[in-house]
């Protein structure tokens, strides 16, 4: 926007087109031990713009008293809104231009960490802009400004003022949408010669970045007022923009759609959950191909470049993975009896009623979330095909789920290999073991149900018997826990095919009682990493072990009593461990009532058990005084 065309008006564009060159180029250049040189270079520029301005609008001031008047709103000094004057208006226009060099002062400030400095700026600019009303002119600066004071008072952990900046800019947006609509001025606009003033275009795509930010800030906000809802929301609002007006970076793009997606999965929200990975999939695809290992090792930029796609790529499979992982679980909950199998009756009943109501559901619902572009949007929904958004009710659908969530375990753990990533990489290899874990629940052949189990016991034992406790205690308390309970399973399995022989055979004995010890075995380890140094078990277990160890110590209990031997003194033997587990719990529950509640059905049992057991005990003992 020309202001006018003298001499002196040409100088102050040349000092803000270079104040802007420093702040956006220059000071990318800039060394490490100066930092900021450019900024503080462009800042004395804007200085020398705000006295050329207070200068040419005081030589300018006595032309202007006889016109003041017509340049107010309704001919007053303030009208009932407190508006001085109208936002176009030659006054209103010096205004504007003033307030436009003291926000780029304040931003300039905030970027050099003199946050008090850039918030006076920032409300210098305010004082100057809140005297107009709003119009094409100064809407895009009115936005601009309480952006940046939100973002500095959330900075501030002031989260209640920055959402009050965020949401006025955002109401002036919809309202200035609402009456005018037309493409505003740019900020740059009122610094600019005649004849060089940005396309309608650009005016418009820099508006609505601008309006995009105060999206993305208030999605920020709501999260931190723990208003998830609103916080989804917005930035589901504000990743549909960036990708309507492209003002977006490929991978960081990406990242933002898988991390909303698992925003989605806590609400069971499968279908939107779907369509942000399929988006973020297709969307990293644009950051380029990845480099060979070849060109790394020769470049030290394509090694860069490998690195960062090759880990965001891994990142977006590990939350396919999650999708696939709990779409599993949330159907195995709706599904599962009071003993955990499968609901034959329930599961009738939920196809029944699914066959019209989630195609209707998903055409309401898919309106409202789409992304993407004509360029896009055909790969995006070609990938969402490949995986259902609907919750499996068979061991089909569930085994489809499985699949594609096992084809993202292998992608992921490429770059989350165990050298250089252990942590990323067990948790990996756990979320393959949960996978088959809850595929195992719709299968009804217990064989291969078990082994399925067997396929988890393969995934972790190895890594179980690597790790260093040392280093990794509580992933080892993890794995252990996690083998015993497989293993535990697997014997339950064996124990149930079991019962419909006759008679079993020295095999079925033998791998029975393999399976008890195995379970045993971690379930004591597990148990033996609660000791202190000197091999003592505490005497009160802290929170978060409660339950997991006096259900280990029931288990070991069962399973003690569970080993099959002909030989009677085995057989006393196991009875008297096993009571001497359940006794244990007991015991500990009579002297820590409060541990009562977080094993209510295992106490009980144990209870129980330790008043049978010793009849056992005694008539094994009958036995072996007789047959002596």
């Amino acid at each position: 926007m020309a202001a006018n065309q003298s001499s002196e008006w040409k100088v102050v564009c040349e000092k803000f087109r270079l104040a802007q060159e420093l702040s956006e180029i220059e000071s990318k250049k800039d060394p490490e031990n100066n930092p900021f040189r450019s900024k503080y270079k462009a800042r004395d520029l804007l200085k020398e713009i705000l006295c050329s301005l207070k200068k040419i609008e005081e030589e300018g001031e006595a032309d202007n008293e006889a016109d003041e008047s017509k340049q107010m709103v309704d001919g007053e000094p303030e009208n009932d809104f407190g508006k001085a004057y109208v936002g176009d208006s030659p006054a209103g226009l010096r205004a504007a231009r003033l307030a436009v060099v003291q926000y780029y002062l304040g931003v300039n400030h905030i970027e050099t960490e003199e946050l008090s400095a850039g918030e006076q700026h920032l409300m210098n600019c305010m004082k100057l802009i809140d005297k107009c009303t709003t119009t094409r002119e100064n809407v895009s600066l009115f936005i601009q400004a309480r952006n940046q004071l939100g973002i500095l008072w959330a900075g501030r952990d002031e989260i209640e003022k920055a959402q009050g900046f965020l949401e006025t800019a955002e109401s002036m947006y919809l309202l200035y949408m609402k009456e005018d609509g037309q493409p505003p001025l740019d900020l740059e606009d009122f610094f600019v010669p005649e004849g060089e003033e940005l396309s309608q275009q650009e005016k418009i795509r820099r508006f609505e970045m601008a309006y995009t930010h105060t999206l993305y800030y208030l999605a920020q906000v709501y999260k931190n007022l723990q208003q998830y809802e609103r916080a989804g929301q917005y930035c589901h609002s504000t990743l549909q923009r960036q990708l309507e007006y492209k003002q977006f970076v490929p991978l960081e793009w990406a990242i933002n759609a898988a991390t909303l997606s698992q925003y989605y999965i806590t609400k069971t929200r499968y279908m939107e959950a779907r369509h942000c990975l399929a988006a973020a999939s297709v969307i990293a695809t644009l950051a380029g191909e990845i480099p060979s290992e070849a060109a790394a090792k020769e470049s030290e930029a394509e090694c860069e470049k490998r690195e960062e796609l090759l880990q965001k790529r891994a990142e977006i499979a590990r939350c396919w993975i999650k999708y696939c992982l709990n779409l599993l679980q949330d159907a195995k909950k709706l599904l599962e009896d009071n003993v955990g199998e499968l609901d034959l009756d329930r599961q009738d009943e939920l196809k029944r009623a699914r066959r019209n109501e989630e195609e209707e559901k998903e055409k309401g619902r898919k309106s409202a979330i789409l992304f993407g572009s004509s360029d896009t949007f055909d790969s995006i929904c070609s990938l969402e095909e490949k995986v259902s958004s609907m919750l499996p009710l068979d061991f089909e659908e569930a085994r489809g789920i499985f699949l594609v969530g096992q084809g993202y375990v292998a992608q992921a753990k490429e770059y989350f290999a165990m050298d250089g990533h252990v942590t990323d990489h067990i948790e990996i290899l756990q979320d393959h073991s949960a996978l088959f874990k809850v595929l195992a629940f719709f299968e009804q052949d217990l064989e291969r149900r078990c082994k399925m189990h067997k396929r988890r016991v393969d995934l972790l034992e190895p890594i179980c018997k690597d790790l260093n406790a040392q280093y990794y205690l509580l992933i080892c308390r993890q794995l252990q826990f996690e083998l015993a309970e497989t293993y535990y399973e697997m014997m339950d399995l064996k124990l149930a095919v079991a019962d419909k022989q006759d008679q079993p055979d020295v095999h079925t004995i033998k791998k029975f009682n393999h399976l008890c010890s195995s379970s045993m075995k971690y379930y004591q380890m597990f148990l033996d990493s609660i000791r202190s140094p000197e091999g003592k078990f505490p005497e009160k277990l802290e929170d978060d072990l409660l339950r997991p160890a006096l259900v280990a110590k029931f288990r070991v209990a069962r399973l003690q009593s569970k080993l099959i031997s002909s030989n009677l003194a085995s057989q006393l033997e196991n009875l008297s461990l096993s009571l001497e587990a359940y006794n244990f719990l007991v015991k500990y529950c009579e002297e820590n009532p409060e541990a009562k509640n977080a094993v209510e059905t295992e106490l009980e049992l144990s209870v129980e058990m330790a008043s049978l057991l010793p009849l056992k005990i005694n008539r094994i003992r009958s036995k072996m005084a007789s047959s002596n």
